[in-house]
């Protein structure tokens, strides 16, 4: 089970955390990633990361403004977020998936992010 927490209103310039904490697993096995869906568009891959801090993706738009990171201690993912863009406004939904599955298999019911400029 995943559970995001932080989301809201955010002004541009500003800075925003996003967390998901995960229960009912080995958090270490899976490798954690947010995406995000704006209305009426589908749903992206915003970032993941493996286990170790050593395997990250970002998807181009994001890059060099958020940030991924997890707690293998307190089985938590983290996504910051800095400097926003209004077009970054979107429900952003925290999933795992182990590495032998190619698809993104849990899923978090997903907190809605503004950006206002």
């Amino acid at each position: 089970q995943l559970v995001e927490t932080g989301g809201g209103l955010v002004q541009t310039g500003g800075s925003q955390i996003l967390s998901c904490l995960a229960s009912g697993g080995t958090f270490r096995n899976y490798i954690m990633a947010w995406f995000r869906q704006a209305p009426g568009k589908e749903r992206e891959l915003v970032a993941a990361i493996g286990w170790s801090d050593n395997n990250i993706y970002y998807t181009d738009s994001v890059k060099g403004r958020f940030t991924i990171s997890r707690d293998n201690v307190k089985n938590t993912v983290y996504l910051q977020m800095s400097s926003p863009k209004p077009e970054d406004t979107a429900v952003y939904y925290c999933a795992a998936r182990i590495a032998t599955i190619s698809s993104y298999h849990v899923w978090g019911q997903g907190t809605q992010v503004t950006v206002s400029s």
